[in-house]
């Protein structure tokens, strides 16, 4: 078996040794990739909804590029029998068009997604991400403080003076007075009563930065779409739960601009390095014009800054270190500390260097860093953004 059958593992939801049939020379940078969790044969959804769930899964790897996602959709097909004799992938096609995912331009017939198609992959991948972590048990970080607020917490403590009526928990205050004083004669004291905590949800304004240079997909490994895969996530999170909260996204290469959550499916890696120092400087920036009072910075990168604008001049250097570039870095995190904005850093790299660099950083801005795994990437940034919503009031 090779490390491709090894490492793939197909949506349908089925292990797969065969699926280097599928554009096998276009596939082979997305080692790491698992489709899971799709069932052909679900119940209560249509077939039309089945497909679309998948098709949704393939733009994502294509870029948004619906011909090869249909490619890969009719191999899948062929593969697997995801149609039949009353539904076939021209029904499916027709019906995409019908509910408006795609539009068929009359003069080329050339076919795009619609704005409906972009919203859907943005859901599909805050449920992939999120749904996994509603399942999980296992916590990456500190527990918040407790306080008055608007959540509520399965936390409760004693009386104290100065809380409110609305935080008495009366089912608790009621058990705990029968419990001291007997049913008969039912009374209630200070030493009963129970204060439920509650935790305050505070508005962020959010910057993700996300490295777009040559090595996230090089060495055979596909970094860019879990990156892209979170931030669609993150976007359609923030603006469905959060929505008084912004959300900004960098991309950074040779230089740095910002793009609009409609942009993300499209989003590919560019024959760049990576000037770090350019995406800080433009988060900065756009957190300055936010009137939210917490803003944080997320950067996920897997590699070393190597790339510096001097003027109209690119300074590089790929080989190492390059304390000229690693300096400037520096100076940012110190400069980001001082306007109380933290940056957590994503490193999906594992070299010893590169962390030693990542530890100084973080160290400098007193932000966080975490070395995460692909998989685990959208854990990662979903918790320590929930965690940062949380904030203790008193």
């Amino acid at each position: 078996m090779t490390q491709w059958h090894k490492e793939v593992k197909l949506y349908t939801g089925l292990d797969v040794v065969l699926f280097n049939s599928l554009l096998f020379a276009k596939l082979s940078i997305m080692l790491g990739h698992r489709f899971e969790k799709f069932d052909p044969n679900m119940n209560g959804k249509t077939k039309f909804e089945q497909l679309l769930n998948l098709f949704l899964q393939l733009l994502t790897y294509t870029n948004g590029d619906v011909s090869e996602a249909l490619q890969w959709l009719n191999q899948l097909d062929n593969q697997y029998g995801l149609t039949n004799d009353e539904y076939g992938m021209g029904d499916f096609l027709d019906e995409l068009k019908e509910k408006g995912y795609i539009d068929e331009n009359p003069v080329n017939g050339t076919i795009s997604i619609t704005s409906k198609t972009e919203q859907g992959i943005r859901k599909n991948s805050l449920e992939e991400i999120f749904g996994k972590l509603k399942k999980s048990k296992q916590g990456n970080h500190d527990t918040f403080k407790p306080g008055g607020g608007d959540e509520i917490s399965p936390d409760v403590r004693q009386f104290q003076f100065g809380d409110t009526m609305e935080q008495i928990d009366f089912t608790e205050s009621i058990r705990n007075a029968q419990i001291n004083h007997g049913i008969e004669s039912f009374s209630m004291h200070e030493d009963d009563l129970k204060i439920r905590e509650t935790d305050y949800k505070t508005q962020t304004s959010t910057v993700l930065m996300i490295d777009i240079s040559h090595s996230m997909i090089l060495y055979g490994e596909d970094r860019i779409t879990p990156a892209k895969k979170v931030a669609m996530a993150l976007s359609e999170l923030i603006t469905t739960k959060y929505p008084k909260d912004t959300l900004d996204i960098v991309v950074f290469g040779n230089d740095a601009w910002p793009i609009e959550i409609k942009d993300l499916p499209y989003l590919q890696v560019g024959p760049y390095h990576t000037n770090t120092v350019a995406g800080l400087e433009l988060a900065m920036d756009l957190l300055r014009r936010r009137k939210n009072p917490n803003k944080q910075i997320f950067m996920i990168t897997d590699g070393k800054p190597t790339c510096l604008k001097i003027g109209k001049r690119y300074y590089k250097n790929s080989f190492g270190l390059d304390r000229k570039v690693v300096n400037r870095c520096i100076n940012l995190a110190a400069q980001c500390k001082k306007l109380k904005i933290p940056i957590t850093t994503f490193m999906i790299a594992s070299d010893p260097y590169l962390q030693k660099f990542v530890t100084e950083f973080t160290e400098t801005n007193n932000g966080k860093a975490f070395f995460a795994s692909l998989d685990k990437l959208g854990a990662f940034i979903f918790k320590d953004f929930e965690s940062g919503k949380r904030k203790t009031v008193y």
